[in-house]
């Protein structure tokens, strides 16, 4: 695998991005070597955004991928029942649990969280999860669930925490954040690089709008901790992606 996947991005957001700047953007990944993204859906409509945009930048559809996921602080937004009768996204996402601003809507959240995982199973995808600030409760609902598959979005959390969700088998989504932080790191032949764009971008960039063709600084950082080479952190990262996302 000779390229780089942005496994978690958000670049079909217009609210953060001009469409100019989403053309430039796409250009700087791919002569960055970023040749697969995943624009990720955060509740109904911002899914089928990410849908359409991923269409109408990819005729082939080969690279240029989405998600559809009601995320945790989203649940005061409209949802209908999603249709994939005509077009499938990649995987289920991002969903999960989030208890930063507090837990005063936990009830709503592990019922979404349930509804997200069922609808993974039933349509056979893996997930894309989000998780901050709520790992006990997030391990206690997901282990009512048998054969899911899925990433730990931008893992923040505890070493037991990382070990738990690999025990899972889970992947870890590893973005900029950890350049500039002490997050515990997973095994490489369990990572997924990811931007999170336009979030976390990686030293030296960060404080600007993060971006997908950031991705090699991420997986130079990782290179160093793992003391191996760039090119097999591509190589690994990629093959991950291939196996969860089956692109």
């Amino acid at each position: 695998m000779d390229y780089f996947v942005d496994s978690h991005c958000h670049m079909h957001d217009k609210e953060f991005y001009t469409p100019e700047e989403q053309e430039i953007l796409l250009e700087k990944a791919y002569q960055a070597n970023v040749q697969k993204m995943i624009f990720i859906g955060t509740n109904h409509a911002d899914s089928y955004e990410a849908r359409d945009f991923a269409f109408a930048h990819d005729g082939k559809r080969e690279h240029l991928f989405w998600s559809y996921g009601i995320h945790p602080n989203e649940l005061d937004k409209p949802r209908e029942v999603p249709d994939f009768s005509s077009d499938k996204p990649i995987a289920i996402g991002e969903v999960g649990l989030d208890y930063h601003y507090g837990s005063g809507d936990k009830t709503e959240q592990f019922q979404l969280l349930n509804e997200m995982c069922q609808l993974a199973i039933d349509n056979d995808l893996p997930l894309i999860f989000h998780v901050r600030e709520a790992f006990n409760d997030f391990l206690y609902v997901t282990k009512n669930f048998t054969n899911l598959r899925g990433v730990v979005h931008s893992f923040s959390d505890k070493k037991r925490y990382l070990r738990e969700s690999l025990e899972r088998g889970f992947y870890i989504g590893v973005n900029g954040m950890a350049t500039y932080s002490t997050l515990p790191l997973p095994p490489l032949d369990r990572t997924l690089i990811e931007t999170d764009a336009p979030f976390l971008a990686p030293k030296p960039y960060r404080g600007s709008t993060n971006q997908s063709g950031f991705i090699p600084e991420i997986g130079k950082w990782l290179a160093e901790q793992h003391e191996t080479t760039l090119d097999e952190v591509m190589k690994t990262t990629t093959e991950n992606c291939t196996e969860l996302f089956k692109f």
